[in-house]
């Protein structure tokens, strides 16, 4: 989960709900300042929110992006129902291509962070046409690392057992336990978003989305397959993947590659304006005439 400094909204920021023919969604929608260059819809990760992106649509707006970053369902502020079929891996993935197809500008980028780099690599291959390029933002593929397995079991056994206010001070705890480098949150305010989007979020969402973390299989097949862009970009200090398999991964599929020294599991929060450069230099890239007969070469 990635924790946001500040909830402020950037400017040409409004949220609203995003109706799609799966139903609607709470999304943060960003406008872009001048010529528009794209369009870019971005997929949280595991406890995550929209919000995880907010220190990013700043930059990126200001770098001619329209930005859609939204919570999945049953996550934070978007409905979701209490049965766990409800949170399988392609539905999720058909939830992406929806949201996708009804900001109605054709194919967009797609960008998944950590757990959401799950459901955006299966929207990719369930739907290639819906997207123009696929950014992997400190998610694998590849198994996560035994500390953050250890976690997920713990939450998804206490949900079982204990009630969600006591699960929530037991994160809290392992949090403090494994704090990223300049992560640490400070503001009330924010201490109180993070309580309540996990008091919002669906105890089937958190336990069926864990599930699927702790089973996810092997997609370096799966994104070598993908007849579009691929970018892989974390932290120097990623702690959840590997960042050296990682690393492996993106030259062995020819992948884009970023790794954003300093930053750890949220670049996003850590280091949002390098991270919105560098991510705005490849889907310029992308975009470019000449680009589109030709792979990106892996460039750290």
């Amino acid at each position: 989960m990635s924790k946001p400094r500040s909830l402020a909204l950037p400017p040409g920021t409004r949220a609203r709900r995003l109706d799609t023919v799966r139903g609607a969604f709470a999304v943060l929608d960003t406008a872009p300042a001048g010529e528009r260059r794209g369009t870019v819809l971005m997929l949280p990760g595991y406890t995550g929110s929209k919000e995880d992106f907010l220190a990013l649509l700043g930059p990126l707006g200001e770098a001619g992006y329209r930005v859609v970053a939204v919570d999945g369902r049953g996550q934070n502020e978007s409905y979701g129902p209490r049965g766990r079929a409800a949170y399988r891996r392609r539905a999720l993935a058909l939830d992406a291509v929806a949201q996708a197809l009804a900001l109605g500008e054709g194919p967009v980028h797609l960008l998944g962070h950590s757990f959401g780099g799950i459901v955006a690599r299966s929207a990719a291959v369930l739907a290639p046409r819906a997207f123009r390029s696929l950014t992997l933002l400190s998610s694998g593929p590849g198994r996560v690392a035994r500390p953050q397995r250890v976690r997920i079991r713990v939450l998804r056994a206490g949900h079982a057992l204990l009630a969600k206010d006591r699960v929530w001070r037991t994160t809290r705890w392992l949090d403090s336990r494994g704090e990223e480098p300049d992560e640490a949150v400070d503001s009330e305010e924010v201490l109180g978003f993070l309580r309540r989007r996990w008091m919002l979020t669906k105890v089937a969402q958190l336990s069926g989305t864990g599930r699927l973390l702790l089973r996810d299989p092997d997609g370096a097949a799966e994104l070598a397959g993908l007849a579009m862009p691929v970018h892989l970009a974390y932290g120097s200090e990623e702690m959840v993947w590997a960042p050296a398999e990682l690393a492996e991964v993106a030259t062995g599929i020819g992948a884009h590659h970023t790794v954003v020294e300093g930053a750890g599991h949220s670049p996003n929060v850590s280091h949002p304006r390098e991270l919105a450069e560098r991510l705005a230099a490849f889907w310029q890239r992308v975009d470019a005439p000449a680009h589109r007969a030709a792979p990106l070469s892996t460039a750290p």
